[in-house]
Protein backbone atom coordinates (compact mmCIF):
# COMPACT_ATOMS: atom_id res chain seq x y z
CA UNK A 1 0.00 0.00 0.00
CA UNK A 2 1.48 3.38 -0.53
CA UNK A 3 1.02 6.70 1.52
CA UNK A 4 -1.76 7.69 -0.98
CA UNK A 5 -4.00 4.28 -0.56
CA UNK A 6 -3.38 4.48 3.03
CA UNK A 7 -4.71 8.40 3.45
CA UNK A 8 -7.43 7.19 0.71
CA UNK A 9 -9.01 4.57 2.50
CA UNK A 10 -8.85 6.87 5.94
CA UNK A 11 -10.67 9.27 4.15
CA UNK A 12 -13.30 6.46 2.77
CA UNK A 13 -13.83 5.31 6.29
CA UNK A 14 -14.05 8.81 7.51
CA UNK A 15 -16.65 9.86 5.13
CA UNK A 16 -18.66 6.64 5.50
CA UNK A 17 -18.86 7.40 9.26
CA UNK A 18 -17.40 3.77 9.62
CA UNK A 19 -15.06 3.70 12.58
CA UNK A 20 -11.41 2.82 12.36
CA UNK A 21 -7.93 1.81 13.70
CA UNK A 22 -5.28 3.36 12.00
CA UNK A 23 -1.76 2.66 13.43
CA UNK A 24 2.37 3.27 11.66
CA UNK A 25 4.87 0.74 13.20
CA UNK A 26 8.00 1.20 13.64
CA UNK A 27 11.10 -0.95 14.86
CA UNK A 28 10.18 0.29 18.83
CA UNK A 29 6.40 -0.95 18.06
CA UNK A 30 7.21 -3.76 16.69
CA UNK A 31 9.52 -4.81 19.44
CA UNK A 32 6.83 -3.68 21.57
CA UNK A 33 4.62 -6.33 19.99
CA UNK A 34 7.54 -9.36 20.28
CA UNK A 35 7.78 -8.61 23.89
CA UNK A 36 4.15 -8.44 24.81
CA UNK A 37 1.51 -10.40 23.27
CA UNK A 38 -1.32 -8.53 24.19
CA UNK A 39 -0.19 -5.83 22.47
CA UNK A 40 0.19 -7.72 19.02
CA UNK A 41 -3.12 -9.13 19.47
CA UNK A 42 -4.38 -5.70 20.16
CA UNK A 43 -2.41 -4.57 16.80
CA UNK A 44 -3.44 -7.42 14.79
CA UNK A 45 -7.07 -6.05 15.55
CA UNK A 46 -6.16 -2.59 13.97
CA UNK A 47 -7.98 -2.24 11.02
CA UNK A 48 -4.58 -0.36 8.96
CA UNK A 49 -0.89 -0.77 10.62
CA UNK A 50 1.42 0.85 7.97
CA UNK A 51 5.24 0.52 7.50
CA UNK A 52 6.37 3.68 8.78
CA UNK A 53 10.09 3.19 9.07
CA UNK A 54 12.15 1.26 6.67
CA UNK A 55 13.56 -1.84 8.04
CA UNK A 56 9.90 -2.90 8.51
CA UNK A 57 9.84 -1.65 4.39
CA UNK A 58 13.16 -3.51 3.70
CA UNK A 59 11.25 -6.51 5.30
CA UNK A 60 8.80 -6.47 3.76
CA UNK A 61 10.42 -6.23 0.01
CA UNK A 62 12.01 -9.95 0.86
CA UNK A 63 8.94 -11.55 2.03
CA UNK A 64 7.69 -10.77 -1.22
CA UNK A 65 5.83 -7.27 -1.48
CA UNK A 66 8.60 -5.66 -3.85
CA UNK A 67 6.89 -2.19 -4.46
CA UNK A 68 6.26 -1.54 -0.84
CA UNK A 69 6.84 2.06 -0.16
CA UNK A 70 7.36 3.79 3.45
CA UNK A 71 3.87 5.07 4.81
CA UNK A 72 5.50 7.23 7.15
CA UNK A 73 3.09 8.44 10.22
CA UNK A 74 3.89 12.37 9.34
CA UNK A 75 3.83 12.51 6.08
CA UNK A 76 0.21 10.40 6.06
CA UNK A 77 -1.16 12.46 8.61
CA UNK A 78 -0.61 15.83 6.39
CA UNK A 79 -1.92 13.65 3.74
CA UNK A 80 -5.20 12.89 5.49
CA UNK A 81 -5.31 16.39 6.47
CA UNK A 82 -5.40 17.78 2.96
CA UNK A 83 -7.63 15.54 1.44
CA UNK A 84 -9.97 16.37 4.96
CA UNK A 85 -9.71 19.94 4.09
CA UNK A 86 -10.34 19.46 0.64
CA UNK A 87 -13.42 17.06 1.53
CA UNK A 88 -14.38 19.13 4.56
CA UNK A 89 -13.97 16.72 7.04
CA UNK A 90 -13.70 17.36 10.16
CA UNK A 91 -10.65 16.19 12.63
CA UNK A 92 -9.45 16.38 16.29
CA UNK A 93 -6.43 15.75 18.09
CA UNK A 94 -5.59 14.23 21.11
CA UNK A 95 -2.20 14.31 22.69
CA UNK A 96 0.76 16.24 22.82
CA UNK A 97 2.08 19.16 25.23
CA UNK A 98 0.07 21.84 25.19
CA UNK A 99 2.90 23.88 23.81
CA UNK A 100 3.51 21.32 21.13
CA UNK A 101 -0.55 20.81 20.33
CA UNK A 102 -1.50 24.94 19.87
CA UNK A 103 1.99 25.02 17.40
CA UNK A 104 0.83 21.84 15.84
CA UNK A 105 -2.71 23.87 15.09
CA UNK A 106 -1.55 27.03 13.98
CA UNK A 107 1.06 25.11 11.30
CA UNK A 108 -2.28 22.91 9.99
CA UNK A 109 -3.93 25.98 9.76
CA UNK A 110 -1.96 27.81 7.83
CA UNK A 111 -1.16 25.07 5.70
CA UNK A 112 -4.40 23.73 5.03
CA UNK A 113 -6.82 26.89 5.76
CA UNK A 114 -9.49 24.90 5.21
CA UNK A 115 -9.24 22.04 7.18
CA UNK A 116 -11.70 21.79 10.55
CA UNK A 117 -9.88 21.24 13.95
CA UNK A 118 -12.92 21.00 15.52
CA UNK A 119 -10.80 19.27 18.84
CA UNK A 120 -8.10 19.75 20.56
CA UNK A 121 -6.85 18.37 23.89
CA UNK A 122 -3.67 18.00 25.61
CA UNK A 123 -4.37 15.37 28.33
CA UNK A 124 -2.15 15.49 31.41
CA UNK A 125 0.36 12.44 31.51
CA UNK A 126 -0.73 9.34 33.18
CA UNK A 127 -1.22 5.06 32.15
CA UNK A 128 -3.77 4.67 29.10
CA UNK A 129 -7.09 3.76 30.16
CA UNK A 130 -10.67 4.19 29.78
CA UNK A 131 -11.25 7.88 29.16
CA UNK A 132 -13.33 9.56 31.11
CA UNK A 133 -17.12 10.17 30.12
CA UNK A 134 -17.24 13.60 29.99
CA UNK A 135 -13.97 13.63 27.54
CA UNK A 136 -15.38 10.96 25.11
CA UNK A 137 -18.75 12.83 25.18
CA UNK A 138 -16.91 16.37 24.07
CA UNK A 139 -14.67 14.65 20.89
CA UNK A 140 -18.68 12.78 19.91
CA UNK A 141 -19.91 16.06 20.19
CA UNK A 142 -17.33 18.05 18.38
CA UNK A 143 -18.32 16.44 15.24
CA UNK A 144 -14.75 15.05 13.69
CA UNK A 145 -14.43 12.18 11.90
CA UNK A 146 -10.67 11.55 12.41
CA UNK A 147 -8.71 11.64 15.67
CA UNK A 148 -5.30 11.95 15.40
CA UNK A 149 -3.76 10.50 18.90
CA UNK A 150 -0.59 11.25 19.79
CA UNK A 151 0.85 10.00 23.10
CA UNK A 152 3.40 7.66 21.98
CA UNK A 153 4.13 3.95 21.62
CA UNK A 154 2.19 1.79 22.86
CA UNK A 155 -0.15 4.37 24.56
CA UNK A 156 -1.51 5.73 22.00
CA UNK A 157 -2.77 2.27 20.50
CA UNK A 158 -3.58 1.36 23.83
CA UNK A 159 -5.60 4.22 24.28
CA UNK A 160 -7.40 3.62 20.74
CA UNK A 161 -7.86 0.12 21.54
CA UNK A 162 -9.75 0.99 24.92
CA UNK A 163 -11.68 3.66 23.76
CA UNK A 164 -12.63 3.22 20.14
CA UNK A 165 -15.37 1.46 21.52
CA UNK A 166 -17.00 4.72 22.59
CA UNK A 167 -15.63 6.93 19.56
CA UNK A 168 -17.65 6.80 15.99
CA UNK A 169 -14.85 7.88 13.97
CA UNK A 170 -11.04 7.52 12.89
CA UNK A 171 -8.37 6.90 15.43
CA UNK A 172 -5.45 7.07 13.94
CA UNK A 173 -2.13 6.75 16.11
CA UNK A 174 0.85 9.47 14.99
CA UNK A 175 3.64 9.25 17.55
CA UNK A 176 5.53 12.64 17.55
CA UNK A 177 4.01 13.95 14.60
CA UNK A 178 2.04 16.65 16.69
CA UNK A 179 6.03 17.44 17.91
CA UNK A 180 7.06 17.29 14.23
CA UNK A 181 4.05 19.25 12.74
CA UNK A 182 4.33 21.74 15.76
CA UNK A 183 8.11 22.54 15.15
CA UNK A 184 8.90 21.11 18.52
CA UNK A 185 11.25 18.85 17.23
CA UNK A 186 13.35 18.60 14.18
CA UNK A 187 12.97 16.16 11.63
CA UNK A 188 15.91 14.17 9.93
CA UNK A 189 16.64 14.85 6.24
CA UNK A 190 14.96 12.86 3.70
CA UNK A 191 18.27 11.59 2.60
CA UNK A 192 18.46 9.77 6.12
CA UNK A 193 15.17 8.63 6.17
CA UNK A 194 15.30 6.56 3.19
CA UNK A 195 18.64 5.36 4.40
CA UNK A 196 17.14 4.24 7.47
CA UNK A 197 18.84 6.62 9.46
CA UNK A 198 16.54 8.92 11.11
CA UNK A 199 17.05 6.74 14.41
CA UNK A 200 20.53 8.35 14.31
CA UNK A 201 19.33 11.77 13.56
CA UNK A 202 16.47 11.48 16.53
CA UNK A 203 18.91 10.36 19.24
CA UNK A 204 21.35 12.78 18.22
CA UNK A 205 18.69 15.56 18.79
CA UNK A 206 16.97 13.94 21.71
CA UNK A 207 19.91 11.53 23.32
CA UNK A 208 18.80 11.77 26.90
CA UNK A 209 15.60 10.41 26.23
CA UNK A 210 15.83 7.87 23.45
CA UNK A 211 19.26 6.49 24.43
CA UNK A 212 17.98 3.72 26.02
CA UNK A 213 15.15 2.85 24.03
CA UNK A 214 17.06 2.63 20.68
CA UNK A 215 19.96 1.15 22.68
CA UNK A 216 17.04 -2.26 22.92
CA UNK A 217 14.91 -2.09 20.32
CA UNK A 218 17.43 -1.54 17.42
CA UNK A 219 19.78 -4.29 19.02
CA UNK A 220 16.61 -6.88 19.23
CA UNK A 221 15.60 -5.74 16.17
CA UNK A 222 18.73 -6.96 14.22
CA UNK A 223 19.45 -9.95 16.14
CA UNK A 224 15.64 -10.96 15.94
CA UNK A 225 16.05 -10.52 12.05
CA UNK A 226 19.52 -12.38 11.98
CA UNK A 227 17.93 -15.41 13.70
CA UNK A 228 14.91 -15.13 10.86
CA UNK A 229 11.98 -14.86 13.56
CA UNK A 230 10.67 -11.34 11.58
Amino acid sequence: MSLAEAAERILAWAESGQPAKVAAANVHMLVEARDDPSFAAMLAAFDLVTPDGMPLVWRLRQLGYPHQERVYGPDLMLEVCARAAARAVPVGIYGGTPEALSACCRNLARRFPALAIRYAFAPPVRPAAPEDPETLATIRESGVRILFVALGCPKQEKWIALNAPALPCVLFAVGAAVDFVGGKVPQAPRWMQRAGLEWAFRLATEPRRLFRRYAYTNTRFLAEFLLGRL
